[in-house]
């Protein structure tokens, strides 16, 4: 049986071995293959290798269905990403894959190309008829994410989304404190008008950097100036910055990277001098953000970890369902390049 096939007649022999055959020929139950066959612990030495060598004789590779049907599980995560290639939601995405090859799960991605609850749901409904473990979405609405906290599935969701309520499967990263360390570094330098270049009004990521926001200027006894929105592009900070009423001594707390490098060029163009004139403090720290003129100060955030998180998150809710896990958002770090200086 060294070619696969199992003996027994013209149909067996022109099958592709299972489960059972592996089974038979070890002396083993289905359900020990399985525990081989997933890396699974209680499985004696002599008998993992007696399954294995039975595997090797007849060749046998497990189909996802096959696997699923004996294990109930397919071992595969389906993951919804919104619509766009913010370098914030494309990072998270990419990294969670990557825990999640590294612990031997599958990602099914699907785009929702539309940031609302109708186009969320139907790229669920769709997740949940190819019998995924888990599925996981990257929030970027806040309509979305109330959406997600109703959904009443049979099995576990968790959302990478920004909000001041907690949540055993929501996963975050510090957005409120890394928007206040942005403006403590300015108020500490000396500066006393702090304006927002802030993101889309219902990003709850800009929402959250707002707050923040509000809360340092009030906690340094600062004027608060109505944020001023743009739409997380370059383009957006560039018109911003053209027309923004700004004096020299100023600083400006831009909600992304990407708007910052708009700004940067729109205040150059209008003889303003960063940091002589103006101080910048951009959020993400995008690879670029250094190689900058000036090199820009911003806000780090670790989607590396973030995405490790996400994949610890799903296992618990997979595996043990039982325990409970506390929401910590991840803490970010403030990066001093040369963008802002004490106000001259």
């Amino acid at each position: 049986m060294a070619d696969g096939r199992v003996a027994g007649g013209d149909d067996a022999a022109a099958r592709p071995s299972n489960i059972f055959d592996v089974a038979r020929l070890a002396g083993v139950s289905h359900q020990t293959v399985s525990r081989v066959l997933n890396d699974l612990p209680n499985v004696r030495p002599a008998t993992r290798a007696r399954v294995e060598q039975a595997i090797a004789q007849l060749r046998y590779s497990p189909s996802p269905a096959a696997r699923a049907l004996v294990t109930r599980r397919t071992r595969t995560i389906g993951l919804v990403t919104p619509g766009v290639s913010d370098y914030g939601p494309t990072s998270i995405a990419m990294n969670f894959t990557f825990a999640a090859r590294a612990a031997r799960y599958n990602v099914e991605t699907v785009s929702s190309l539309d940031a609302d609850v109708a186009s969320v749901r139907e790229a669920v409904e769709g997740l949940l008829r190819q019998r995924v473990d888990a599925i996981v979405l990257i929030v970027v609405d806040i309509a979305v994410l109330e959406a997600v906290r109703a959904l009443d599935l049979s099995i576990p969701v968790v959302a990478a989304a920004s909000t001041a309520r907690r949540s055993p499967l929501i996963v975050s990263i510090d957005q409120y404190r890394g928007a206040r360390s942005a403006v403590r570094h300015l108020a500490e330098l000396g500066h006393e008008r702090i304006l927002h270049l802030a993101g889309s009004t219902q990003a709850s990521d800009a929402i959250e950097r707002v707050r923040g926001w509000r809360d340092e200027l009030a906690a340094h006894r600062l004027a608060v100036v109505e944020p001023t929105h743009g739409d997380w592009s370059a383009a957006s900070g560039y018109r911003v910055g053209a027309t923004l009423d700004i004096a020299p001594g100023s600083a400006i707390f831009v909600a992304n990277d990407h708007m910052s490098i708009g700004l940067l060029s729109a205040l150059r163009e209008r003889g303003l001098r960063v940091p002589e004139d103006i101080s910048v403090v951009g959020f993400d720290d995008v690879p670029e953000a250094g190689y900058l003129y000036p090199a820009l100060t911003t806000v780090r955030q670790d989607f590396a970890a973030l995405g490790e998180l996400i994949m610890q998150k799903v296992l618990i809710a997979v595996e043990e369902p039982e325990s409970a896990t506390e929401d910590t958002p991840l803490p970010t770090h403030l990066i001093v390049r040369q963008s802002t200086s004490a106000p001259r």
